[in-house]
């Protein structure tokens, strides 16, 4: 077989093969995310009967790992080789999810099982999600670094499409945790894609003497972040509409299957609309960036998603017209992931347009530090809020919340004008 050819900036140029490999990994390891998404909530409250308060602490502790370990995981993330990062990862999210039926079938599943799976398959995601971002760049030439996220994103969210709704009409067949097998096996299929590509990534070499201290090389991501004007408007953006986004996510369950009482296939049935929207935004980028510039792609997506979000607690004030909850809340699922996905591979590909590649991985996760760091606040505020004022009015809060702070977003035209001018 024939050497991969050096490119000049010192990586090596990837056969497409292997980004092929790569984007079926990364599809069979988003349609375990959604399965997982739709089950460990209702788990926790059709199976063990959980309050608002416990839904709350099992959002948090799904994503408090990005707060906990986010910023060194960025440092280890660009000490190791990326290709076997995710496949490690890969394979430990398997292991852990399949406690869940273990558990169920010996009859001894318990809340506590739900926070433990959630927190060590949350740890494995923060490394998954760092490599996978900082590692499409060696892949692909940097010209088609958009065109490549967009088929990604796209891909993840067709695989998804089905199966949310798939997995709410299987829920009236079996049980919940039997549902956890099929997202456990998505992982093992999403490692043997890893272990296929072929890795082509050059890893950096060791420096004379001591290696610089993890503290240090966290410092130097964190410093590009906020250096960086235009990723820095980002991170602002993001981090505080994620804080109210992430309260109508966190309550979602609650709401369709107590408040309507509806079931999980209707659930499902909401969140296929959110793939399905996913699928549209992220096909549509390309088209949206021929006639749009980033900026516009970008605040826009994010200030509609917003509006969007905000039509939920709408739906929570309609319990006697089921239908018409159903579909304001598939409706608003639908152009909220729409809307967020064209931001989403808009800016993905402009962060890493604009990121050195030794500093890609803690780029990326100085940003979900505090991005993603903020979910976990946001599910035990969500839990708090509506404990405490009621499910509804907590919804208006994320919504209107989510609305107010995508503001920042809409002056950072200017400043990409100006990043690029340099």
């Amino acid at each position: 077989m024939t050497a991969p050819a050096e490119a000049a900036d010192g990586t090596v140029a990837v056969p497409s093969r292997g980004f092929r490999r790569f984007w079926c990994g990364q599809t069979f390891s988003q349609f375990g995310a959604r399965v997982g998404t739709l089950a460990m909530p209702v788990v926790a409250v059709d199976t063990l009967h959980a309050g608002s308060t416990q839904v709350g602490i099992l959002g948090a502790a799904s994503t408090v790992s990005f707060l906990l370990i986010g910023l060194p995981a960025g440092t280890w993330v660009d000490r190791w080789p990326k290709r076997r990062t995710m496949m490690v990862a890969a394979l430990l999210r398997s292991l852990v999810v399949l406690a869940i039926p273990c558990l169920w079938f010996a009859g001894r599943l318990a809340i506590w099982h739900l926070y433990v799976v959630a927190a060590l398959v949350g740890l494995a995601t923060v490394f998954f999600d760092v490599a996978y971002q900082s590692y499409v760049p060696f892949l692909v030439r940097e010209r088609d670094v958009g065109r490549a996220n967009a088929r990604l994103e796209a891909t993840a969210q067709l695989a998804a499409t089905g199966g949310p709704a798939l997995s709410g009409l299987l829920l009236r067949v079996v049980s919940v945790p039997v549902l956890l097998l099929a997202d456990a096996l998505s992982y093992v299929v999403s490692f043997c894609c890893l272990a296929l590509v072929e890795d082509s990534e050059v890893r950096p070499p060791r420096t004379a003497g001591r290696r610089r201290s993890l503290v240090t090389e966290i410092g130097e991501g964190l410093r590009f972040v906020r250096d960086q004007p235009v990723i820095r408007r980002l991170v602002l953006a993001m981090g505080f509409s994620n804080l109210f986004m992430g309260m109508v996510v966190t309550l979602m369950p609650i709401l369709v299957l107590r408040t309507l009482g509806l079931d999980a296939f209707v659930l499902g049935v909401v969140m296929t609309g959110g793939s399905i929207g996913g699928v549209l935004g992220a096909g549509v980028v390309p088209l949206l960036r021929r006639r749009l510039s980033e900026g516009t792609v970008i605040a826009g997506g994010l200030l509609t998603a917003a509006l969007f979000v905000a039509v939920n607690p709408v739906a929570g004030l309609l319990p006697q017209h089921r239908a018409l909850a159903t579909a304001l809340l598939t409706t608003a699922e639908f152009g909220m992931t729409a809307a967020a996905l064209a931001y989403n591979v808009t800016q993905v590909s402009l962060r890493q347009r604009l990121c050195p590649r030794r500093l890609l991985g803690r780029m990326n996760a100085s940003i979900r530090f505090v991005v993603w760091g903020s979910i976990p606040v946001s599910a035990l505020l969500a839990g708090w809020l509506s404990s405490l004022l009621g499910v509804v009015p907590a919804l208006w809060i994320g919504g209107v919340g989510s609305v107010l702070t995508a503001l920042p977003a809409l002056g950072i035209g200017r400043l990409i004008a100006v990043s690029s001018a340099k």
